[in-house]
């Protein structure tokens, strides 16, 4: 793409050439279609509309240095999409759709892919939706499966330099038992108030704390929340908590790295015992955390003093990517190049 600066790319949608799309219709999927439209026709009682059958992934396709397109621990993400699918009773799409959608949407929009070092990537979004009209609350009888793709920047503006946090707790993201582990739109959907109060206040995006107590910390907007001290990486353990890909990876790198590493419920008064903190997940890969304002007990925790993120952090998140863009050995076969 000529006209298309890619070093200054945000994090949002850009329409491209093509995207892909299937139908189940009695209980079987049929052929994938190709599709120039941004648009789908829907009926107007889809339970995508109207009892929130819907759910969705996020990946990025990454340029290599040698030329070659890469993709992240894809599996992954179709075993947490089929997580969602079967969590509000959706027919579940088959790996072999989803490996075959997702390598077809990417390639046929080739020419949308950001070169290597530009720090752009092509961000892929899966999508599964209830097409089929109901007015009680049932299941569908059809589903959309349809997957597209944007070139992106960084999710936080900031890049790989610290954000700024609120706390908010007149809201909720999700409820034990709930979607909360599952990767729906409603999960988002009700995330908006405490988004749009953290924004209005001047940060970044909200950490929500657990929906019974409000004593334990749940995520930080869209993404996992992870701190690190005494040598040791600790992460939230929550149901209503969304299993991230990344925060998985970086579980694993850290440990290779001598950390020791710990999921379990973090309270929100530990903030003050960390060295390094951060929100992780597939949009921001690691964004650092410089300051958490708890606004409601007016509460604020610093970290990343001199403007710049934590040692351990900086590791991390050069390792990861590196993995990623090919820059790094793929000792663990995550990474798989697209032909």
């Amino acid at each position: 793409m000529q006209n298309l600066e890619w070093s200054k790319l945000p994090f949002g949608y850009l329409k491209t050439d093509y995207n892909v799309r299937c139908y189940n219709r009695d209980g079987k999927w049929g052929e994938l279609e190709i599709s120039s439209s941004e648009y789908i026709n829907l009926h107007i009682a889809s339970t995508a509309i109207h009892y929130g059958q819907q759910a969705f992934e996020g990946m990025k396709a990454y340029m290599g240095k040698d030329g070659n397109i890469r993709i992240f621990r894809w599996e992954e993400n179709f075993k947490r999409l089929e997580r969602s699918a079967n969590g509000i009773l959706m027919q579940p799409v088959t790996k072999e759709l989803f490996k075959k959608a997702i390598t077809t949407a990417v390639l046929m929009n080739k020419r949308f892919m950001p070169p290597y070092g530009t720090g752009a990537t092509l961000y892929i979004r899966p999508l599964l939706i209830g097409s089929g009209a109901e007015v009680g609350v049932k299941p569908a009888g059809e589903y959309l499966f349809a997957v597209f793709v944007s070139p992106v920047g960084p999710y936080f503006k900031e890049g790989f330099n610290p954000v700024k946090i609120a706390v908010v707790r007149d809201s909720d993201r999700a409820a034990p038992l709930g979607t909360g582990s599952i990767k729906v739109g409603g999960n988002y959907a009700s995330s908006l108030k405490g988004v749009i109060k953290a924004r209005d206040a001047g940060y970044s995006s909200p950490m929500y704390l657990d929906s019974v107590e409000k004593k334990y910390i749940d995520e930080i907007g869209a993404a996992n929340f992870f701190g690190i001290k005494d040598n040791t990486y600790i992460t939230p353990k929550s149901t209503s908590i969304l299993p991230s890909i990344t925060n998985m990876s970086l579980m694993q790198l850290a440990e290779e790295m001598g950390l020791k590493v710990e999921r379990r419920p973090v309270a929100v008064e530990e903030l003050e015992s960390f060295e390094e903190v951060g929100a992780c997940g597939t949009a921001a890969i690691i964004s650092p955390i410089g300051e958490i304002f708890d606004i409601d007990v007016d509460k604020k925790y610093t970290f990343c003093k001199d403007g710049k993120a934590g040692p351990i952090s900086t590791k991390l998140y050069n390792k990861l990517v590196g993995i990623q863009f090919g820059d790094e050995p793929d000792t663990h076969g995550w990474v798989e190049i697209l032909k």
